[in-house]
């Protein structure tokens, strides 16, 4: 189970926009829904995919992130560059401070986010939707396999921990991305726009 920092108080925001939190296991496709909508969003200036900092180096065939190394980290939280951050898995993941604005403009921020840091990721902001990537386990599990980064203990770990329980975490929309990247794609771009268009359903 990942460790979250909540021991530090987070910064609070209270702009007018909407930060759109996705979560999921490994293996649900969750960086692959966020890198098609950034790709087909990216001249829409309303919407902004947060870069996270990680303190892991960049992968390319993972999550598209800005590095820093535990040191740097810890210089860059204790200077307020994070508007909200936590641990797990033995790595910090912080989100920059300048999210804040972009919501403060009215804006709408799609983020990476984890099951696990859901309750400080709400502390932090005060408008959030959570969009929570689900697909079957037989397909995660070849997804896994797919990509070739762990050995088949690893991805046994990973299946089990993906079956963590769903906080309370308010707002929540459900994506099935077990069939066709196509229909999660689709599906999940009109939650975004419509979302930026003040027109968010739950289901």
């Amino acid at each position: 189970m990942p460790e979250v920092d909540a021991g530090k108080k987070q910064l609070s925001n209270a702009g007018a926009g909407t930060l759109l939190a996705v979560v999921g296991a490994s293996g649900v496709g969750k960086d692959s829904l966020i890198a098609h909508a950034r790709r087909e969003l990216s001249v829409d200036g309303s919407v902004l995919f947060v870069r996270r900092i990680v303190t892991r180096p960049a992968l390319a065939a993972a999550e598209d992130h800005d590095h820093l190394t535990p040191s740097e980290f810890a210089a860059a939280l204790a200077a307020g560059r994070f508007a909200v951050h936590w641990d797990a898995h033995g790595l910090r993941y912080g989100v920059p401070a300048s999210v804040r604005d972009h919501l403060a403009d009215g804006g709408t921020a799609v983020l990476n986010g984890s099951r696990a840091a859901l309750p400080v990721i709400r502390s932090a902001f005060e408008k959030i939707v959570v969009i929570h990537i689900t697909a079957r386990p037989e397909i995660i599990a070849a997804r896994l396999a797919n990509r070739g980064r762990e050995n088949e203990g690893d991805i046994t770990l990973r299946m089990q921990r993906g079956a963590i329980a769903l906080s309370d975490c308010g707002e929540r929309i459900e994506i099935d991305n077990s069939g066709p990247f196509e229909a999660a794609s689709v599906a999940f771009l009109n939650i975004i726009r419509s979302v930026a268009c003040g027109m968010a359903a739950t289901s």
